[in-house]
C-alpha cells in the first residue's frame, strides 16, 4: 500500500458513525496538534450549509450538514497519517474502492463548498455583503413571515447577517423583533 501514496497534498472523504461527524472533526484536530502533523493534515471540514427552518410559525436560520455521515480532509496521504486518521474513533473508513483512498478531483469537492487552486490549495473566497437601502429610523412594513401585516421603526441592521431588528407595536408596547432584509420594504 505505500506504492500508492501521493506526496503533495490531495482532498479525501472518510465516512462517519451518523452524528460523530462533529466528534472526528475535534479528534482529528488533537491528533494531528499531539502528533506534529500540521504540516501533513492540513485542513479537516464538516461541510455546513445555512438553510431556513420554521418551528412554530417562526422562521430561524440554523446550520446543517451538507452531507450528513462524511468529513472532508486536505492531507498527504502516508502510512502515518492514514493510519491516524482511519483509526480516529467514529471513522468507519475512507471513500474508496475497497475503503482505498482516492483523492477528489476539483469537481468532486466542489459541492462541498471548496473550491480549489492549480497547486490543491482551498481558493479563499470573498464574504458576500447584502447592501441595503435602509437606515436606523426609517418606517418599514414587513410583508411576509411571522410578523407579515405590522410595521415597525428600524432600530438596527445587521448586513452581515441579513437581518434588521425594527420596533413594532405588540399589545400597546413597543417590542424589538428581528427579521430578515427580504421580509420588510420601506414605507
Amino acid at each position: 500500500m505505500a506504492n500508492d501514496y501521493i506526496p503533495e497534498p490531495q482532498w479525501y472523504v472518510v465516512h462517519t458513525y451518523s452524528g460523530y461527524e462533529n466528534k472526528v472533526k475535534v479528534n482529528i484536530d488533537k491528533s494531528i496538534k499531539n502528533l506534529n502533523l500540521e504540516d501533513q493534515i492540513l485542513e479537516v471540514l464538516v461541510p455546513m450549509e445555512e438553510v431556513e427552518e420554521v418551528k412554530n410559525g417562526v422562521k430561524k436560520r440554523v446550520q446543517r450538514k451538507l452531507f450528513p455521515g462524511y468529513v472532508i480532509l486536505h492531507m498527504i496521504m502516508n502510512e502515518e497519517t492514514w493510519y491516524v486518521v482511519r483509526n480516529t474513533r467514529g471513522v468507519t473508513g475512507f471513500v474508496g474502492p475497497e475503503s482505498k483512498p482516492v483523492p477528489l478531483t476539483p469537481e468532486e469537492i466542489a459541492p462541498f463548498g471548496v473550491h480549489i487552486n492549480e497547486d490543491g490549495s482551498p481558493v479563499e473566497e470573498e464574504k458576500k455583503q447584502i447592501v441595503i437601502d435602509l437606515e436606523v429610523g426609517d418606517t418599514v412594513a414587513v410583508i411576509s413571515g411571522a410578523w407579515e401585516g405590522k410595521e415597525g421603526v428600524v432600530r438596527s441592521i445587521n448586513p452581515a447577517k441579513g437581518i434588521v431588528t425594527i420596533g413594532i407595536d405588540i399589545f400597546g408596547r413597543e417590542t424589538a423583533v428581528e427579521t430578515s432584509f427580504l421580509e420588510i420594504k420601506r414605507i
